[in-house]
């Protein structure tokens, strides 16, 4: 028989922070901030395809992946193309969803940015 899960204590104190962002990227963070500090009477959980719905609506799942992936290993557009041997503008088209990443590209990259190439297909 399965336990109920018990949700983590929240803590009351707060801390305050101010970044300093690009203006494309303001409603993006604000989107992220509040899916990780959800609302008191929020139950804090949804499935991943309403996340990426929710969060990040009408764009391609695997250029979503790929920008995190590189943003995670912080490695650059020009770094990646240079230890893939794939065009910058070509990265920067997949993340922009204006080009299919490819299973060879996929994999390529997936090594680079230490990730299992599948999220990229």
């Amino acid at each position: 028989m399965l336990e109920p899960t018990k949700k983590r204590p929240t803590e009351e104190r707060l801390v305050s922070l101010t970044l300093k962002v690009h203006p494309i990227n303001v409603e993006r963070i604000k989107r992220f901030v509040e899916c990780i500090e959800p609302e008191a009477d929020d139950e804090g959980s949804i499935s991943a395809e309403d996340f990426f719905d929710k969060y990040f609506p009408g764009e391609n799942k695997a250029a979503i992946h790929l920008r995190g992936a590189r943003g995670k290993e912080g490695v650059t557009q020009a770094k990646l193309a240079e230890l893939t041997g794939i065009p910058q503008r070509h990265i920067s088209e997949m993340e922009n969803s204006k080009r299919p990443i490819g299973k060879e590209n996929a994999k390529k990259m997936a090594k680079v940015l230490h990730c299992d190439y599948r999220h990229f297909l």
